[in-house]
């Protein structure tokens, strides 16, 4: 049934993905709506729980292809190139990001401090995708969608090690275990980075060649034999995935121009799954178990976090007003949020189901008000659009207004210039 439900709303979203384009109408919104109407306790279509096996399992190979995309977006030479911007966004705004939001999770949602970090670095993380208008309009500037671009693509693998440190903390003492932890990065660390370069270093031999037909495949054989060995050995999968991402876009141009689209359409096709489902685990009473503290932290969250971490982050930047602000407002919560909101289920700590709350609702809402108003932004940054010249259409009203009505074959009727149309061209060519 939940593959009959993702073909069909897949298609739905294919259908009006044009539309979606050019209006506020969102394809990742769709999804998440869809899982909402046909969850178990909306309409009963799909039967899904926080602890079902598929919900984890999706979630963690799309989480898996969502970073390795991301990483294969930002090699060394990207950041190197255009590095000031995006370095404030994740130097600053993502560090700033995560203790704002853990203040307002701590004050307002009344989480103690281990937790209430966890919920930042959790939701510190932000997704282009449900930004798309902003990020793919050659009307915004190139420095602010590059600066979003960069962030967005980092600041999910960045945040990793923050999420699995604080999950262990809030855990207790006793789940602590500091060196399997560091092993488990570091053996994941090790995979991203030796495996790509051991398949590039091959194929660059005499002995191997790949054809233009399985090129874009290279990719997807790399991805999938560091999920394998990182799964064998125990590393960590996400940062595995981040580590060759970035790998492969340094080493390999070739292998990354090849596989470029077509990996992110999988992980896209990945995403959309795993929001489809993730929206099915919402329901009413779902957020009827939400107290009201949580949804003024989930508002505040998104309002007033992102926002504040930003404005310190780009004082002096040279950035101006109009792109501060929609660098500061788009910062939309986005799927890594989603995974690691069910990394915290699968953990069983004592504030897991209180966490998860919380995560899911900002993302709801994050998902919601970002992706109808990128159009919107977006729009707003395009100078070539036809606008209203309300001062003249004012001055316009008042003239007319001031001209008194004159009987019907009044010479002076006749007589009586049209103050802001041809009398007044007339006038300027006389002179």
């Amino acid at each position: 049934m939940l593959l009959l439900c993702f073909a069909a709303v897949l298609l739905a979203a294919v259908l009006v993905s044009a539309l979606a384009h050019r209006t506020i109408l969102s394809t990742a919104a769709l999804f998440l709506v869809a899982g909402f109407v046909l969850g178990e306790d909306t309409t009963g279509v799909l039967h899904l729980q926080a602890d079902s096996p598929i919900v984890a399992q999706l979630a963690e190979l799309a989480l898996f292809a969502v970073l390795f995309t991301d990483g294969m977006r930002v090699g060394w030479a990207d950041l190197r190139s255009a590095w000031r911007l995006p370095g404030r966004a994740l130097g600053w705004g993502l560090p700033l990001t995560l203790l704002v939001t853990a203040v307002l999770a701590h004050y307002v949602a009344g989480l103690g401090w281990a937790e209430a970090l966890l919920i930042g670095a959790i939701l510190a993380p932000t997704d282009p995708v449900f930004a798309a208008a902003l990020v793919g309009n050659d009307k915004v500037p190139a420095r602010l969608r590059h600066l979003l671009n960069v962030e967005s693509g980092v600041n999910d693998g960045l945040a990793l090690p923050f999420v699995v440190v604080l999950l262990a903390v809030a855990a207790g003492s006793d789940n602590l275990h500091l060196g399997e932890l560091t092993t488990e990065l570091a053996v994941g660390l090790a995979i991203g980075v030796l495996v790509p370069l051991a398949a590039l270093a091959l194929e660059r031999t005499r002995f191997f060649a790949a054809s233009a037909a399985y090129a874009p495949l290279n990719g997807v054989a790399i991805g999938l034999l560091v999920l394998a060995l990182g799964k064998a050995t125990h590393g960590n999968l996400f940062l595995a995935a981040f580590a060759a991402g970035i790998t492969v876009a340094t080493f390999g141009p070739r292998e990354r121009a090849a596989f470029e689209h077509f990996g992110e359409n999988i992980a896209e096709l990945l995403k959309l799954g795993a929001l489809l489902v993730f929206g099915a685990l919402i329901s009413v009473e779902f957020l009827g178990d939400i107290s009201w503290t949580g949804w003024v932290f989930a508002v505040l969250a998104i309002v007033v976090a992102r926002p504040i971490a930003l404005w310190i982050s780009f004082l002096r930047s040279g950035l101006s007003l109009r792109e501060q602000a929609a660098a500061m407002w788009f910062g939309p919560k986005g799927f890594a949020s989603v995974v690691y909101g069910l990394l915290v289920i699968e953990s069983g700590i004592a504030a897991a189901d209180e966490i998860f709350h919380l995560v899911a609702l900002t993302i709801v809402i994050s998902i919601l008000a970002h992706s109808s108003t990128d159009v919107v932004i977006a729009q707003a940054f395009d100078d070539t659009r036809d606008t209203p010249n309300w001062h003249d259409a004012l001055r316009r009203v008042r003239r007319r207004i001031a001209v008194p009505s004159r009987p019907a074959g009044d010479p002076a009727a006749v007589a009586a210039p049209d103050i802001d149309g041809e009398a007044e061209d007339g006038q300027a060519n006389a002179k």
